[in-house]
Order: C-alpha cells, then sequence, then structure tokens
C-alpha cells in the first residue's frame, strides 16, 4: 500500500514572502505586468499585518534598474525587522547567499514566491528552494514572463517538482488562520481595499474561465 502524500501547509511564524526581480525595466515587456505589482503590493501590505519578512531581489539593476516605486513604497513601510533587500544578482534564482543566509537565520520553512519571470527566476528559485527542503507556495496571481504561454507551463513544473500553486487571497487566509485575532479587522480592510485588483488581476491572468491555469491548478 503506498504511503500517503504529505499535507503540505503553511507555517505562519515560519514564513517569508520572496518578491523576484520586479523591477522598472520590465514594466512593458512583462505579460500583465500592472496585475503583478498590484498582487505583489497586497502582499507587502499584508506582511507588515501578519508580520511576515520581506525578501526582495534584483536582476542585474544596471541593466533592469530598481524594484518598481508602487512595491518599494511598501516595503519602505515595513519595520526594518520584516524587510530584506534589495539584493542585486546575476544568478536567475533569486537563492544568493545573503537570501539564504537570512531564511536560514530566520528558520523560514515556508516561502512564499511571486514575481517574474515565472520560467526563469521564479522558477528557478522555487526549485532551489525545494532542493532545500523547504515548502514553496507560488501564487499564481503574482507571477508572469514576457511570453503569457510560459506561465502555464511554468506553474505546472513547479507542480511537479514539489511546489504548491496556490492565489494571493487564498494563501493570505491560510496565514491568518482564524477571524478571532487582534489583526483580523486590519487584515479584512486590506482585501476590501483591494478586492477590485485582486478581481482583475486573476481575469488578466488566467482569463475569466481560469483556462489559461486550469492544468496547473
Amino acid at each position: 500500500m503506498a504511503a500517503a502524500s504529505r499535507v503540505i501547509k503553511i507555517i505562519p511564524n515560519r514564513t517569508a514572502f520572496l518578491v523576484c526581480d520586479i523591477q522598472e525595466r520590465l514594466r512593458d515587456t512583462i505579460a500583465n505586468f500592472p496585475h503583478v505589482v498590484s498582487t505583489s503590493v497586497k502582499m507587502v501590505r499584508m506582511a507588515g499585518i501578519l508580520q511576515i519578512p520581506v525578501v526582495y531581489t534584483e536582476q542585474h539593476p544596471k541593466v533592469f534598474k530598481s524594484t518598481v516605486p508602487e512595491i518599494q513604497s511598501q516595503i519602505d513601510e515595513l519595520s526594518t525587522t520584516l524587510k530584506h533587500g534589495p539584493f542585486a544578482k546575476t544568478k536567475f534564482g533569486m537563492v544568493v547567499p545573503e537570501v539564504e543566509n537570512i531564511l536560514a537565520e530566520k528558520d523560514i520553512r515556508s516561502v512564499v514566491l511571486f514575481g517574474v519571470e515565472s520560467h526563469i527566476c521564479v522558477l528557478q528559485t522555487a526549485l532551489d528552494l525545494l532542493e532545500s527542503g523547504r515548502d514553496v507556495h507560488v501564487l499564481a496571481d503574482g507571477v508572469s514572463s514576457s511570453n503569457s504561454q510560459e506561465v502555464n507551463l511554468a506553474l505546472e513544473r513547479m507542480k511537479q517538482a514539489g511546489a504548491q500553486i496556490t492565489t494571493s487571497e487564498s494563501l493570505l487566509y491560510q496565514i491568518m488562520g482564524d477571524a478571532s485575532g487582534p489583526t483580523f479587522k486590519s487584515f479584512a480592510t486590506i482585501l476590501k481595499e483591494e478586492k477590485d485588483a485582486t478581481t482583475e488581476a486573476l481575469k488578466a491572468l488566467f482569463g475569466d474561465s481560469g483556462s489559461t491555469v486550469r492544468s496547473a491548478l
């Protein structure tokens, strides 16, 4: 009899958000870039409420410039204990020594991953993290590529490797866990404020029927 597969759940107090290379020079080349940005802004805002560390990188910033201001301004609002970066890199994956050191120091087990490009930097980051024994939760509404056709294949590849493919709102509710906590009111307020952006991101990235990512989910 085959052994039952392990149920992988988010571990709130051992979680980090990894924001992958959402940079200014990519604004006009990544499909649905505004929606990736809006999902990322929501996640960074929630990081402050949920007390989740945010780690972010920039791929070859001399070429691709800095993290977009919409996201950077929200990161700037976080406490110094929660914000880590930006870490410049030439490696495609995010797991450079500075990032690995933070994950190790904070004993991170659950990594929530979003950014660009889904089939390059995000994929390689997910594979590196999985290889290190960490659980990876990829936000399907928070990733994209220059060629939109790459997104579904990348999500499917990450799922095959053991990553959990989810959405930003589902993941946030898993971290919150209970509506009776003292931060739930602030949590619900942000979700309400971001509701339209969340809806538009899902429509843009998946289509009204969700058919573009059906196999990955």
